[in-house]
């Protein structure tokens, strides 16, 4: 689950979800974006379960589920065709097909979707995004002698602004240079990077699958799958700041899969469940394994 602000959106649902959920302690209020990366069914079972949670707890009004066109097909056979059968469901199911671009926005937060290439079609992943902006400068703003209330917030905002002894204040001449935003890319299964270098170029926090080790790197090539190592060698190409490696096999102890990752790329952790992680500015802390959410912060 990432949060940001009072938005949250959940990243794929696979079977016990709402289980993992309730476990978790993080609730389902306000729990109406499910952002899917692509139709496989261990990441669109716990769709069911989840609309049944919804549906006797009444918790939300509606549910917007965003994927590619295929997925969104065995989505809808999933929803109306297995869990409801032709009953009217409790609450509003928006099927919102994804492409490339963006598929939410608010102020200064952006979700984007990007090709991923996986095993069938319309597999997609998912960059947030905080936006660039300039910080407002209070020492100039002192100098400047500008009083505090409602001219600061709206030179913060970029207009023009009369100050109450007729002077006129520009943004300009109160912000500093331009800042890069906080970024967060998920990938999800995927048999490729090449294809991803530009979305994932100087991200903080990059989570990519790594379902083998180099050993077995031919299967992980037959499955279109990653190995810890290619995931470490790509983050290292992309110049992301921290690696946050899921999707591991259980064939695997965690430690060989970490040390093969950290080998190339030191700041890279093992997602378990109930992790907690803070994403800043090129930051990634870990606030312990409490809830399963992913935060990104400007």
């Amino acid at each position: 689950m990432v949060k940001h602000e009072e938005h949250r959106f959940l990243i794929d649902c696979g079977e016990g979800t709402q289980r993992q959920i309730m476990k978790s302690g993080v609730g389902f209020k306000r729990l109406n974006r499910v952002l899917i990366t692509h139709g496989h069914l261990d990441h669109i079972l716990g769709l069911g379960g989840l609309l049944s949670t919804f549906s006797r707890w009444g918790t939300i009004a509606e549910l917007e589920i965003y994927a590619g066109r295929s997925a969104l097909a065995r989505i809808h056979d999933l929803i109306f065709g297995v869990v409801l059968r032709g009953a009217r469901p409790a609450l509003e199911i928006h099927l919102m097909e994804v492409a490339e671009g963006q598929v939410f926005c608010d102020n200064d937060f952006e979700v984007m979707a990007f090709p991923v290439h996986h095993r069938g079609p319309d597999s997609f992943g998912y960059l947030f995004g905080v936006k660039p902006r300039r910080p407002f400068l209070p020492e100039k703003a002192e100098a400047l002698n500008i009083p505090p209330g409602p001219w600061r917030k709206e030179l913060v905002k970029g207009f023009e602004v009369s100050l109450p002894d007729g002077r006129r204040i520009s943004p300009e001449q109160v912000l500093g240079p331009e800042r890069p935003g906080t970024r967060l890319v998920i990938v999800g299964d995927t048999g490729r990077t090449d294809n991803l270098l530009e979305v994932c170029q100087g991200a903080d926090t990059l989570v990519i699958e790594a379902t083998y080790t180099q050993d077995d790197v031919d299967m992980a090539k037959d499955f279109s799958h990653l190995t810890a190592r290619q995931a470490a060698e790509f983050a290292l190409q992309a110049n992301v700041k921290n690696l946050i490696l899921t999707h591991i096999s259980r064939r695997y102890r965690e430690r060989d899969v970490k040390n093969e990752a950290r080998a190339i790329f030191p700041n890279t952790e093992i997602a378990r469940d109930f992790d907690t992680f803070k994403i800043k500015r090129g930051e990634l802390l870990k606030l312990g394994e409490v809830t399963s959410n992913i935060t990104p912060h400007s």
